[in-house]
């Protein structure tokens, strides 16, 4: 741990790395208290403002309350809850909260009153999307409104210009929203002017084409964000904090430039208590991924750029981008680039990581590996928040205190992949005895081969993690040992839970044999070596194809990836999807979709068009890679069901050995078996 986040921090933080490692055991700088205004933090952690998918009509529920309440109970100082709409104007998804009118207040004072009780100060984000719209409640299109008709490139937006009474209007139902979440309760709001919402599009000259009072230099077009916080505070009171979300450059061409929103800040001045800053836009495919930045970006990468800030403001800055470990944002902390960090995937993935620093047991810390898939993955299918390694985020009201055992019982768990371990894990934390048997040498089932890839290491993260909750847990463990019926009798356990993966499927396909035809798992355990002119059949359309392809094409093949989908990643959260098309893109990587593999004859690789059904040749291969997915490892399925039919064990079957899936599918099942036994 300690190598590791010396080798990522030494160039942000600038000091040797000999003077960095006394800050990792006591985090002064970290857990310092912070006055902001009227608001008190108990340390300089925060759950920035992140969509959870988990309100429902507009309103906070129950859920959403559960959510929150265990990210404060785990020792989180500063909670920024997700956007609420101050207009009807705002809902830019199908799902987010509106604060329009005093309905949303019984709601919001659940919500503080418990945050407030395990001690964390708590603050609502305020927010309007302008052109940045992406879909609507009944399947239509929605109008958008923004300063004027500048096209959104990445929805295809074309946006109606606001008239004065419209502006008004909105910054009328920031004051309103503003002065509900006070009434509720909470400590101060967060105006979003980052990612090109609306406020941004005020700001940008490329977006705001106005002649009028909102328009023209740079005053009146900071006009907009200088009206939202007057009213603001005029609506509400002395000692409640109004904050500002602003990205530091938008990383777009057409985006707000880093110059343009620090002038920004330091013109708005005492309007502000603080400034929240983060990077990119919504408005552009590339600059989108800056939203939650995948596990290929640098941790604490916009750092540096919050540090600018800093120090032309005399207000608090906070910061975030892949904030993942304490000892991260201790050494931003310590570098004097932000007051505040956002560590929100962090507390995604352990709810708990705060207290767990606090009392130096860093090693207990579950890491998030920045894989996207069931947080903001999980949004961008409508879907509610979770995590891949902790299923029980978002689901609190089910899982979010396991229920001790009655009765202590022998569990036998067979399959060392993240599946088998959760569910060790979780039946052992419960209070049975329980007794993991793993084939191999070593834990980890197919994230072992994940980890290889390019820049997906930290993916086996989640094979330290799941192993140290085993250890906490007392589970035992036992290596090398090829579970049979027999030893299963042998053992006889009360309970068997089968997690035995997977295997990659291989097709009967017509070939001579001249061209090899290579399993992804060959190529990452380094088995077999392809040739210079290399074909990877993608059925998936995740991101082992993508993955070969980039680490094939860095090692000098030229490869072209033939996708059996739209495009490759389909499958795939969609920053990391983008992410890992820019990076085939810069690499020549050819990729091509609609495509199912055929067969082979001499140098020559058939596939068929998906759509049309008609032939493809490409001549010249002298490797084909395919990646078609796995078949499940099930032999022992039927084998115990026979034998101990009758007999009373409790057969469960997860993970890939009841349907080859992904690992988040693996961890819940995992997390589901260990607490039905």
């Amino acid at each position: 741990m300690v190598k590791k986040f010396i080798e990522y921090f030494t160039d942000i933080v600038s000091f040797p790395p000999s003077q960095m490692e006394p800050t990792m055991a006591s985090f002064p700088h970290l857990f310092s208290p912070l006055t902001i205004r009227g608001m008190e933090l108990k340390n300089r952690i925060m759950s920035t403002g992140h969509d959870t998918t988990l309100p429902t009509e507009g309103r906070v529920n129950p859920a959403l309350v559960a959510y929150h309440a265990a990210r404060a109970r785990g020792g989180v100082g500063l909670i920024v809850t997700q956007v609420a709409g101050v207009h009807e104007t705002a809902r830019y998804t199908s799902h987010l909260l509106m604060a329009t009118s005093d309905d949303c207040i019984p709601g919001y004072r659940a919500l503080a009153d418990a945050v407030h009780a395990e001690g964390a100060a708590i603050v609502s984000q305020l927010f309007h999307p302008g052109r940045e719209i992406m879909e609507s409640a009944d399947g239509l299109l929605a109008v958008a409104y923004a300063p004027s008709a500048s096209p959104n490139e990445r929805f295809h937006v074309m946006p109606r210009a606001m008239d004065v009474a419209m502006i008004a209007d909105i910054v009328a139902g920031y004051a309103a929203a503003a002065r509900r979440v006070r009434a509720a309760g909470f400590d101060g709001v967060e105006v979003v002017a980052s990612h090109g919402y609306l406020p941004s599009q005020f700001l940008n000259p490329r977006v705001n084409q106005r002649s009028d009072a909102h328009g023209g230099g740079d005053g009146g077009r900071l006009l907009f964000l200088e009206q939202v916080c007057d009213a603001i505070r005029a609506a509400t009171d002395e000692g409640f904090v109004i904050g500002l979300r602003i990205s530091a450059g938008e990383r777009d061409d057409e985006g707000l430039t880093m110059a343009e929103a620090e002038d920004a800040c330091a013109a708005l001045g005492s309007r502000l208590d603080y400034v929240s800053i983060t990077t990119g836009t919504s408005a552009s495919t590339g600059g989108a991924i800056h939203i939650a930045p995948p596990m290929a970006y640098q941790p604490g990468y916009v750092a540096p750029d919050a540090g600018r800030f800093r120090k032309r403001l005399k207000i608090p800055v906070f910061v975030v981008g892949r904030i993942n470990q304490p000892q991260e944002a201790e050494a931003i902390l310590a570098a004097g680039h932000a007051d505040v960090c956002g560590m929100t995937r962090a507390l995604i993935c352990d709810p708990d990581m705060p207290q767990k620093a606090s009392r130096g047991a860093t090693d207990d810390i579950r890491a998030c590996i920045g894989c996207n898939q069931a947080c903001i993955g999980h949004f961008h299918r409508g879907l509610p928040i979770s995590c891949i390694q902790h299923p029980e985020t978002g689901r609190e009201l089910a899982y979010g205190r396991l229920t001790p055992v009655t009765r202590r019982k022998r569990v036998m768990v067979v399959g060392g992949g993240p599946a088998g371990m959760k569910a060790a894990a979780t039946a052992a934390a419960r209070g049975h005895e329980v007794t993991l048997f793993e084939a191999a040498s070593q834990l980890g089932g197919q994230a072992l081969l994940a980890q290889l890839l390019p820049r997906r290491a930290e993916f086996g993260g989640i094979v330290t993690n799941l192993m140290r909750e085993m250890e906490l847990a007392g589970v035992r463990v036992e290596r090398g040992v090829a579970v049979t019926p027999d030893l299963v009798a042998a053992k006889a356990p009360d309970a068997v839970i089968l997690a035995t993966g997977a295997r990659p499927f291989q097709p009967d396909l017509p070939t001579d044999g001249a061209i090899p035809i290579l399993t992804a798992w060959q190529v990452l355990r380094r088995e077999a070596r392809p040739g210079a002119r290399v074909l990877i059949a993608d059925w998936r359309c995740d991101w082992i194809g993508p993955g070969l392809a980039e680490m094939l094409a860095r090692e000098g093949s030229r490869v072209t990836l033939a996708v059996n989908g739209t495009h490759a990643g389909e499958v795939l959260p969609l920053y990391v999807r983008d992410d890992l098309a820019a990076t085939l893109h810069r690499l020549g990587v050819e990729v091509r979709p609609y495509m199912r593999l055929y067969g082979t004859s001499g140098d020559t690789v058939y596939l068929q068009h998906t759509a049309s059904g008609d032939a493809v040749e490409m001549e010249g291969i002298d490797t084909v890679i395919a990646s078609l997915g796995h078949g499940p490892v099930d032999d022992l399925a039927a084998a115990l069901a026979e034998r101990f039919a009758g007999q009373g064990t409790e057969l469960h079957i997860i993970g890939d050995a009841l349907a080859p899936r992904t690992a988040e599918e693996a961890v819940y099942e995992g997390l589901k078996a260990g607490a039905a036994i």
